[in-house]
């Protein structure tokens, strides 16, 4: 019996082994959390510095996998057994090996996060196409979700290949139909960008950014058309209660904006788990199924 029929045979073994492959994702999205951004900075800094006729500052390599991870404080290089997920942070107490500075407890966080999250996704979709599928979104949201967090901002380089992975997995109807795929993609991007002309018409400011558009329009290319009401009252819901909850706890200043990505992503995630249960729900209650 080869591996793949083993997996295909034991559900507990699969899910087992794609919560441990999560965990081992999550650490590779510490990294792209944390690089990217710079990354792109970096890049709009040297375009500026083209534009500008000045000569490039930007000379040493910083990509996803170079340089080495190093401590920020003391500069040690994090050897490999320092960085097996969840576990070397145990182990190390949550401190750095040589300065025992604390390590941010969000890295175990988000390893644990994308652990569960990955074996969420193996248990309700199996061993089939569309669960390596669901599970390139739920990684892709989960990155998105804290850069927008730690920055306000949701990367093209990662929002707009989501959009166009949708839409392949859906030319064979894997979690909707290609033309219901396209259709989500196209009300995705429009319903939100139609709030915020109006939303900018009214107070002439600008009440979320493009990010947000192109996010929604990916949902819509995985999910399909049809859930995209679900998705957007939910993540309005809950962006709504947190929102106030800060402001009335005096956590948040009234003109700092609250990035809009991460409630999104979270509502994207439960609508690709739980959607048609939650849209089933709700036809009933209303009484129309």
């Amino acid at each position: 019996m080869t591996i793949f029929e083993l997996l295909y045979t034991s559900q507990p073994l699969f899910i087992s082994t794609i919560a441990i492959l999560g965990l081992l994702i999550g650490s590779f999205l510490n990294v792209v959390i944390y690089r990217l951004p710079i990354m792109m900075e970096r890049e709009w800094q040297s375009q500026c510095d083209e534009l500008s006729g000045k000569p490039s500052q930007q000379n040493d390599i910083f990509t996803l996998s170079k340089p080495r991870s190093r401590c920020p404080n003391c500069n040690h290089a994090i050897s490999m057994f320092e960085n097996i997920p969840v576990i070397s942070y145990l182990v190390l107490a949550g401190k750095c090996k040589e300065c025992k500075t604390a390590i941010p407890k969000r890295y175990p966080i988000i390893e644990m996060l994308t652990g569960i999250l990955s074996g969420v996704i193996a248990y309700y979709f199996g061993f089939e196409w569309a669960c390596l599928g669901a599970l390139l979104l739920t990684w892709s949201l989960i990155a998105l979700t804290f850069i927008d967090v730690d920055h306000q901002l949701l990367p093209d380089s990662i929002t707009l290949p989501l959009l166009w992975l949708g839409i392949f997995f859906n030319l064979f109807s894997h979690f909707t139909t290609l033309q219901s795929s396209v259709v989500g993609a196209i009300a995705g991007y429009l319903s939100l960008w139609l709030v915020f002309q109006t939303f900018k018409l009214v107070t002439g400011k600008e009440g979320m950014g493009y990010g947000d558009f192109k996010l929604l329009a990916a949902l819509g290319a995985w999910l399909g058309w049809a859930f995209l009401p679900s998705i957007i009252l939910l993540s309005s819901l809950v962006g709504a209660v947190v929102g106030l909850t800060l402001l009335a706890l005096r956590q948040h200043q009234r003109d700092i904006p609250i990035p809009f990505g991460p409630y999104l992503a979270a509502a994207g995630w439960i609508a690709l788990v739980w959607g048609d249960t939650i849209n089933n729900t709700y036809l009933r209650f209303a009484g129309l199924s």
